[in-house]
C-alpha cells in the first residue's frame, strides 16, 4: 500500500509508507542561498526588527554578499568541518552568520542566549567548538561577562564579539572560499542542543539535506504562496526558528521579518506595517498575540497562514487564531532530531482534523506506531511510540553513540519518545510523552488527554499533568493549573467534577496545584521533571 497526497485509506496497521508525491532537492544551505541570490537578487530577503523597533533590510544579493564575507573570515579562523558556536538573540547577524558558516563548510553550534555560565561551558566543551561568536548582551544579561567566566576552562577557544565586526566579517569576498563551498548535502551543517526536559541536553547533528528539504516540504504542505512575507518571532537557536522560519521563506523566495525580542504589541504592528501574510508561532506566542489583539482597537493583521506547534495546541486557540487573523492555522509536530517536522495539518483538512490531530507526515517520511516494550507495530487507533524514517532524521548525537543507538532502531527508524496513534487514513494524533506516561495501578494514563480537558475550563489558562509517587497505586495523577488573570482559582470540587464528567475515574487528578507560571523550555515545552520536583519539595500551593 502506498500513501497519496490526499492521505492514506484503509491502513490495517499503524505503519504508513512514505508519500512519494513530492521531490527532494539536492542542495546545501549555502547552495540554496546562492540560487536565490541569482534568481531574485533585488527582492528583500530579510528585515531585522531591532528591540527598539527600527528595521534593517537586506536583499538576496546583499544577504549572499554578507554571508560570503563571513565565510571568508571563518575560513581564516578555523578549519573545514570544525564547530563554530553562535550565542546571540534574534539579531540580523544571526542569519548572516548561519549562511556564512554553511558556505565555509563549518558546523554551526546554535546556543540559547539565556544559558548560564555552567550551561555555556558544557555546550562549548561538549561540542569542542573552536570559535565562539557572541552578542555583548541579551536583554539584561551581560553575555560578555559570562564568556569571561568560562574562558579559563576553554583556553583554546577563539572568542569574538558581534561588535568586533572586522573579525567575523572579511572586508572582501573570497572567490576561492565560495568555489570550495560544500556541495554534498549529506554533510553536517548544524548542531542543535535538545531542549533538556529530562536532564543534560544532547547535541543533535543535522545535515544540509535534512534542513533544506524539511523547510521546503513544510511550507509546501502549508501551501505558503511564493514570495510571501513571513514574520519569525521564534528563537533562532532552535530549528523552528532557523530552519522552518528561515530556510522555508528562502525556498519560496519570500521575505523574513526577524524579530529580535518578542513583545505582542510591536509584533502585531510589524505584521501590519510589513504586510506579512505568514506568522510562525509556538502556543505561548500565539496566545499572547491573541490576547493583545483583543485589547487593541486597531484591526488585526490579515494573514494567510499561521504555522507552528512545539506542544499540544489547544483547539480553542487554533479556532481563535483562524477567526481573528483570517488564516489557515497549521499545526506542526516533530522534534529536533527530525529537523524538526514529522507531520503537519493541511489547509484542506477537515475542521475536526485541524483541531484534534497533527495531520499527516510530510512527503518522503515513513511513520509507524510501535509498542514501547516489544517494538512491534501496533494496530491503527492504538496508542504507542511514534517512530519515523526519512531524509530529515539527524545524523547522530554528537559524541554519544550509545544514545544514538537507543534512538534509532535496526531498521533506521527514529524513536521519538512521543506517544500517539495513526488512524486508517494516516492522520497522526499525539497523546503525550513516553517518559511522561503515568502508570496508576497498571493503567496507562496519557497526561495530554487530561491537559486538553483542563484548558477547556473557563477559569484555566494553562495546565500540566504529571505522575507523583503513591504507596497504594505506584503513581497518581497530579494537575498543576494556571488561571486567567483576575480570575480566582477554582475550588477543588469544581475542577474534580469538571474532569470526572469527561474522563474515566482513574484519570481524574487526585492532587491539584496552582502556579503563577509553568516551567518551560525555550521552545515552549513544559519541563515536567521540574514540576515533579516542585511538588515533592512543597513549592506549589495545593488546593
Amino acid at each position: 500500500m502506498t500513501a497519496s497526497p490526499e492521505g492514506a485509506t484503509g491502513l490495517r496497521r499503524a505503519h504508513l509508507p512514505a508519500d512519494q508525491s513530492a521531490e527532494l532537492i539536492d542542495l546545501t544551505v549555502g547552495g540554496l542561498l546562492a540560487r536565490r541570490a541569482q534568481t531574485h537578487p533585488e527582492w528583500t530577503a530579510i528585515v531585522g526588527v531591532r528591540h527598539d523597533g527600527s528595521p534593517a533590510r537586506l536583499t538576496y544579493a546583499q544577504l549572499y554578499d554578507e554571508a560570503a564575507r563571513v565565510a571568508a573570515a571563518l575560513t581564516g579562523l578555523t578549519g573545514r568541518g570544525d564547530y563554530v558556536a553562535l550565542w546571540a538573540p534574534n539579531v540580523l547577524e544571526w542569519t548572516i552568520i548561519q549562511y556564512g558558516a554553511a558556505l565555509a563548510g563549518v558546523v554551526l553550534v546554535a546556543l540559547n542566549p539565556a544559558l548560564r555560565a555552567d550551561e555555556l561551558e558544557y555546550a562549548l566543551s561538549h561540542s569542542r567548538a573552536s570559535v565562539l561568536i557572541h552578542a555583548d548582551a541579551n536583554r539584561d544579561d551581560d553575555l560578555t561577562a559570562v564568556v569571561a567566566a568560562v574562558l579559563p576552562a576553554l583556553p583554546d577557544l577563539v572568542c569574538i564579539s558581534l561588535s568586533e565586526r572586522h573579525r567575523w566579517r572579511a572586508a572582501e569576498v573570497n572567490a576561492d572560499v565560495l568555489a570550495a563551498a560544500p556541495t554534498d548535502a549529506d554533510e553536517p551543517v548544524m548542531l542543535q542542543y535538545t531542549s533538556g526536559t529530562t536532564g543534560r541536553p544532547k547535541g543533535v547533528l543535522l545535515s544540509h539535506r535534512s534542513l533544506v528539504n524539511v523547510a521546503k516540504l513544510t511550507l509546501e504542505a502549508a501551501e505558503v504562496p511564493h514570495g510571501s512575507v513571513c514574520l519569525n518571532p521564534l528563537p533562532m537557536f532552535h530549528t523552528a526558528g532557523c530552519v522552518i522560519a528561515t530556510l522555508g521563506p528562502l525556498w519560496i523566495g519570500g521575505t523574513v521579518i526577524l524579530v529580535e525580542r518578542f513583545r505582542p504589541a510591536p509584533v502585531l504592528e510589524a505584521l501590519r506595517r510589513e504586510g506579512a501574510s505568514v506568522l510562525f508561532y509556538v502556543p505561548a506566542i500565539l496566545g499572547a498575540l491573541l490576547e493583545c489583539q483583543r485589547s487593541q482597537s486597531s484591526p488585526p493583521p490579515q494573514l494567510k497562514v499561521v504555522m507552528g506547534g512545539a506542544s499540544n495546541v489547544p483547539a480553542a486557540m487554533i479556532e481563535d487564531a483562524g477567526a481573528v487573523f483570517g488564516a489557515s492555522v497549521i499545526n506542526l509536530f516533530g522534534q529536533t532530531e527530525l529537523a524538526p517536522v514529522l507531520s503537519a495539518t493541511r489547509p484542506s483538512d477537515s475542521r475536526r482534523d485541524q483541531l484534534t490531530t497533527v495531520g499527516r507526515p510530510l512527503p518522503r517520511v515513513e511513520c509507524k506506531i510501535v509498542d514501547p516494550i516489544s517494538g512491534q507495530t501496533l494496530a491503527i487507533d492504538e496508542p504507542g511510540e511514534i517512530c519515523a524514517r526519512g531524509y530529515q532524521q539527524f545524523l547522530e548525537y554528537l559524541h554519544d553513540p550509545e544514545a544514538t543507538a537507543r534512538a534509532v532502531d535496526a531498521e533506521g527508524f527514529v524513536h521519538t519518545g512521543d506517544l500517539g496513534f495513526l488512524d486508517a487514513r494516516g492522520y497522526l494524533t499525539v497523546t503525550g510523552r513516553l517518559k511522561d506516561l503515568i502508570i496508576r495501578g497498571g493503567e496507562n494514563i496519557a497526561p495530554a488527554e487530561i491537559e486538553t480537558i483542563l484548558v477547556g475550563h473557563h477559569a484555566i489558562l494553562d495546565a500540566a499533568v504529571v505522575g507523583v509517587p503513591d504507596e497504594r497505586w505506584g503513581e497518581i495523577v497530579a494537575a498543576v493549573i494556571r488561571v486567567h488573570d483576575e480570575v480566582p482559582a477554582p475550588a477543588r470540587d469544581d475542577v474534580v467534577d469538571y474532569v470526572a464528567r469527561r474522563l474515566a475515574p482513574f484519570k481524574v487528578p487526585a492532587r491539584w496545584f496552582v502556579a503563577d507560571s509553568l516551567p518551560v523550555t525555550p521552545t515552549g515545552k513544559v519541563r515536567k521533571f521540574a514540576l515533579r520536583e516542585a511538588i515533592a519539595s512543597g513549592q506549589l500551593r495545593e488546593i
